[in-house]
């Protein structure tokens, strides 16, 4: 048991990094489901017949 709990010990610059790494990964797999999200939309807007041209595009 002594060993176990002394194994677990994290320093404050280990933990501060841990935390960071923690964030990263989260906000990673944010961006990446948001890109993929963006895409899935592009390629359904593609086909739209309905969609009105933009302003800039017409001149």
């Amino acid at each position: 048991m002594l060993l176990i709990i002394n194994l677990l010990y994290v320093d404050p610059g280990s933990g501060s990094y841990l935390v960071q790494l923690i964030i990263a990964g989260f906000l990673g797999v944010l961006f990446y489901f948001k890109s993929l999200w963006w895409k899935i939309k592009a390629f359904f807007k593609k086909g739209d017949k309905n969609q009105k041209p933009n302003s800039d595009e017409a001149n």
